[in-house]
Order: C-alpha cells, then sequence, then structure tokens
C-alpha cells in the first residue's frame, strides 16, 4: 500500500518501510509520529485508490522517529568588488528521520 501525505509545504509518497527526512520536531528517538493530512491512498491489495478532497477521510500515516538529522550544507557568500565585503556564511537545515511503520485508510 501506498500513500502521499502533505507535511510542512511538501508532499511525500511513501510505501510501508521506506525511510525519508522530514521538517525538525522535538521528538525523542523511538517515538512515533503521525500524519494525517494524507491525499491518497492505495497500491497493492485495494481494489481502488482513495484520492481526497483535499484530504482523505479518516487516513493516517504512522511512522517510528528514528533521529535527528542534518541536510547537506548550504553556502550563501556576498561579495562586492572593490569594496572589501567577502562574506560568507554557511547553514545545515535539521530535520528528523522517520520509518513509515503503517497506512491506515
Amino acid at each position: 500500500m501506498e500513500a502521499v501525505f502533505k507535511d510542512g509545504g511538501r508532499q511525500y509518497r511513501v510505501k510501508e518501510g521506506d525511510t525519508l527526512d522530514v521538517d525538525f520536531r522535538p521528538i525523542e528517538k523511538g517515538g512515533t509520529l503521525e500524519f494525517s493530512e494524507v491525499l491518497y491512498v492505495g497500491g497493492e491489495g485495494q481494489a481502488a485508490a482513495r484520492i481526497g478532497r483535499p484530504t482523505v477521510g479518516g487516513a493516517r500515516v504512522r511512522a517510528i522517529v528514528l533521529g535527528p538529522v542534518k541536510g547537506k550544507k548550504l553556502i550563501a557568500a556576498k561579495f562586492r568588488r572593490r569594496k572589501g565585503l567577502h562574506k560568507r556564511v554557511g547553514h545545515r537545515q535539521p530535520y528528523i528521520k522517520v520509518k513509515i511503520e503503517k497506512i491506515e485508510g
């Protein structure tokens, strides 16, 4: 079974057992996370796919938190010629890695 859910302004297409990085939340490792804004549920084992308008009623995606991770490093640089201005700033976005445990719906 697969699902498409919305979290943090982005949509994720997942199957049971998938791992993905979602926006950081202060949840401990081993905790559970539930996504209730499910836009699509379907796949093997179901006669017809359910498409939400805008969400599928009663559908949920449950995930187990594997721990916090950081994204890749992004560099922002400012440079003004002949002015002596050289500025370089790095940033690593925090995420939490989750494993999809169950798709209900």
